[in-house]
């Protein structure tokens, strides 16, 4: 489609937008209304939202507008997985301005689209606004399906933890688009299009997970919010992660020990979750550590690897000073 946002107007541009969706089962009433309807059998909706802004969060230089689709609602989605629950919908507030290109936003749709699809869910709606930066607004939804939500403050001393899931591959393929590069290609499309691993969340609250997280900020910052939560600590193990040789050449290249990318990178979207160490996990899950009892009586939130504290880069916070 030619043309700008602006030519096309709120109305012509919603229109586009929403003919691109395909309804769910669970959705009683889509696009098109005041709000939409969507089935909640459970009696709970699981929420969560983001705010994505151009320049922060993507660089059209970097991503298609269909890598950035796919790649906020995964995070998204991700969100509503880790805490035991089905992904069912999303809802889209789009801020663009009034010369961005048609195209740049039915392909976003059509990115939303397809991750919701892999998700199994649906966007039901949302609102357009002019503004001078693309900013998208995501919200979603998900049900318990009668499940007791996992959440962080779960964990307990002897539980192991567990991931399942990409780590450091967003991280790494950042690392080689921020030195000019777009390749190795698999890296790379880490970054633009995570991979969350969605059944894994039901699945392990089904297991008996205690506590449930999506690693977006880095594994060793996300298990921080998940020991403080629950009064604990956690010790990671270093040599049970998985280096794929491909990362640690790229490592290699660009001076950095690629197990910074897989203890603090964040974006890969993995689902890290404790379980009593009588549960039998399936292969998908690979054991990486576990919760032990606070040094200090009381306190708990430290997350130490091989029982030393990790000291590398990691994590993230919007409000940290960048210099």
């Amino acid at each position: 489609m030619q043309g700008t946002v602006g030519e096309l107007g709120e109305f012509g541009l919603i229109r586009e937008l929403t003919a691109r969706l395909p309804m769910t089962p669970a959705v009683e009433l889509g696009p098109g209304d005041d709000a939409a309807v969507v089935k909640a059998p459970d009696g709970r909706v699981v929420a969560t939202t983001d705010v994505l802004i151009e320049g922060r969060h993507f660089r059209r230089d970097w991503s298609t507008a269909y890598d950035v689709g796919r790649k906020c609602a995964a995070q998204n989605l991700a969100d509503i997985a880790a805490m035991g629950a089905v992904p069912t919908a999303i809802l889209l507030g789009l801020v663009a301005p009034a010369d961005l290109p048609t195209t740049w936003a039915t392909e976003l749709m059509d990115g939303l689209r397809d991750e919701c699809q892999v998700a199994g869910a649906t966007v039901v709606g949302g609102d357009v606004v002019r503004g001078d930066t693309i900013t998208l607004a995501i919200t979603a939804l998900g049900d318990l399906q009668g499940r007791a939500p996992v959440t962080r403050s779960g964990a307990r001393t002897g539980d192991v933890v567990a991931v399942t899931g990409w780590l450091g591959w967003s991280a790494a393929g950042l690392s080689v688009l921020a030195r000019g590069f777009r390749s190795p290609r698999a890296f790379v499309e880490a970054h633009r299009r995570p991979e969350p691993p969605y059944h894994a969340g039901p699945a392990g609250s089904d297991l008996g997970a205690t506590s449930m997280i999506d690693v977006s900020d880095g594994l060793v910052a996300d298990l921080g919010h998940v020991a403080r939560a629950s009064g604990v600590d956690i010790d990671l193990r270093a040599a049970d992660f998985d280096v794929p040789a491909q990362m640690a050449d790229i490592g290699q290249a660009v001076g950095i020990d690629p197990l910074v990318w897989v203890l603090s990178g964040g974006e890969d979207h993995a689902i890290v979750a404790t379980f009593p160490s009588s549960v039998q996990l399936p292969a998908r899950w690979r054991v990486v550590g576990e919760v032990v009892r606070p040094a200090s009586p009381g306190r708990g939130g430290v997350v130490t690897v091989d029982g030393a504290p990790w000291d590398r880069a990691g994590g993230w916070d919007h409000f940290a000073s960048e210099d």
